[in-house]
């Protein structure tokens, strides 16, 4: 049952993840596509990128439900192998293609593994709440480091990662307050782990740090509910020469365009999108040059 409005009463929380917020600074018209419009408007074809970054995570959380014995760089290869994912690639041969590359990528990645230092957590979920917020999200590895634990992000596209990348990211820092809160242990370490490069981009967040991503959050999560809320009660109304008018939703949700519009689920429905980039191919963000672009 919704809760009813009474004057002076604290708003209720702002249910959030990582994605919800994000979403909301990349583009306000995508998060209104995907959080509120119902139906939501039809997507885009799958991306393979997409696929390739599912298949990748999935093979290293299977990895770690092995038994100690059975963890070997072989065995994650197999697990990428039997869980490949085909959706947006031009054809079979280019799937196999970047499955073969993605099997050695988690071989050598797995190789690098000690199999008998057991996670803290594995897509583990965690949860924690503000005064403002009630966040949640899933930690693709989570690590014991000393009496602390460390915040573990697999990565698999094809820009490399900087400590700065670990540094901003607010997913990262909400999933290392989110964990220490859970799991009752310092939890300040982020890291982003590049498969692509072998390499690792890591910050050693503070307690002042956490707390301004903490604060950085609930700013966000605060203009989400505005909007929220200006779309369940319909277009804010406006006086225009005298006369009372109804504002668009696009005054609450506009688009935000630029390059990374040829990329977005939903750039068919939005004609600013398409004016500002080219749509492309769902290949086209694989690492071997491939920049298709899609007819219109």
């Amino acid at each position: 049952m919704e809760q009813l409005g009474l004057e002076g009463m604290p708003r209720r929380l702002y249910p959030c993840t990582p994605s919800r917020l994000n979403t909301w600074l990349d583009c306000p018209r995508r998060y209104r596509m995907t959080y509120l419009d119902r139906p939501q408007p039809s997507r885009g074809l799958p991306w393979a990128h997409n696929s390739l970054g599912a298949a990748v995570h999935n093979a290293l959380a299977g990895y770690w439900r092995l038994p100690v014995a059975a963890r070997t760089p072989q065995a994650a290869g197999a697990l990428l192998v039997r869980g490949w994912l085909t959706d947006g690639f031009r054809d079979a041969e280019q799937s196999r293609t970047w499955r073969e590359r993605a099997r050695v990528m988690v071989e050598e990645y797995a190789a690098g593994l000690d199999p008998e230092r057991e996670p803290a957590g594995v897509e583990r979920t965690v949860a924690t709440r503000t005064e403002a917020i009630a966040f949640s999200g899933r930690i693709d590895r989570l690590d014991h480091r000393g009496d602390g634990l460390a915040v573990v992000d697999y990565k698999t596209g094809r820009r490399p990662l900087t400590q700065d990348d670990a540094r901003g990211s607010l997913a990262l820092a909400l999933y290392a307050v989110a964990a220490s809160r859970v799991l009752r242990r310092p939890c300040r370490t982020v890291e982003l782990h590049h498969l692509p490069t072998r390499t690792v981009a890591v910050w050693e967040h503070t307690e002042e740090s956490l707390a301004r991503q903490l604060g950085r959050a609930e700013q966000i999560a605060a203009e989400c509910a505005d909007a929220d809320e200006s779309y369940r009660d319909g277009p804010a109304p406006r006086r225009v020469n005298g006369v009372v008018e109804h504002a668009p939703y696009d005054e609450v949700f506009p688009p935000r365009t630029g390059p990374l519009c040829g990329w977005c689920d939903f750039a068919r429905h939005c004609p600013e999108g398409r004016a500002a980039a080219e749509l492309k191919e769902p290949w086209a963000a694989l690492a071997d040059g491939e920049r298709a672009v899609r007819p219109e």
